[in-house]
């Protein structure tokens, strides 16, 4: 299945990327630090600011390669009609509940912005900052459920099957 999103769920797993990059940087610094006897305030939590902004930036991007943990053992057991109908409950259901998602973790931010609220580490950051990655990470998975769920009810066919691609197993 080729998608028009394909360079926003790009553009977010790189992002993703960077910041997952950052949280390695702290850490390093961190403990650096603890050698050499000088800390980095507030590092642990924005070591957990990037580490949060890599996980749900990379959301998106993880969706659309199919790494995600699916439970698929219902699934392999349907052939035909069935199937497709099942995911297309399956992915009705993903994606109200992330555009509720998105839409509360978008209010949170604002909200956050509204009334001035900052983090109760030494760093005092403006809590929307981070709380806006998790918004758009949810938004850009959000967008990638609305386009898979289009798809399969428009083409009746599993964009997974399409492309030979089969479920990634653990």
């Amino acid at each position: 299945m080729t998608s028009r999103f394909q360079w926003f769920y790009q553009a977010l797993g790189a992002l993703a990327a960077v910041f997952i990059c950052l949280t390695l940087l702290i850490e390093l610094a961190i403990i650096i630090g603890r050698f050499a006897n000088f800390q980095i305030d507030g590092g642990d939590a924005y070591a957990g600011y990037f580490m949060a902004a890599g996980s749900f930036l990379a959301l998106a991007a993880t969706l659309r390669q199919g790494d995600h943990i699916r439970v698929t053992l219902i699934l392999q057991r349907l052939h035909g009609r069935p199937r497709v109908w099942v995911e297309i409950f399956c992915l009705a259901v993903a994606t109200l509940l992330t555009a509720y998602f998105t839409y509360y973790a978008g209010k949170l931010a604002y909200d956050s912005y509204i009334y001035h609220d900052i983090s109760q580490n030494t760093d005092a950051t403006p809590l929307w900052i981070p709380q806006l990655s998790m918004a758009v990470g949810l938004f850009g998975l959000f967008v990638a459920f609305a386009e898979e769920f289009v798809y399969v009810v428009r083409t009746r066919r599993l964009p997974r099957e399409e492309s030979g691609e089969m479920a990634r197993t653990e």
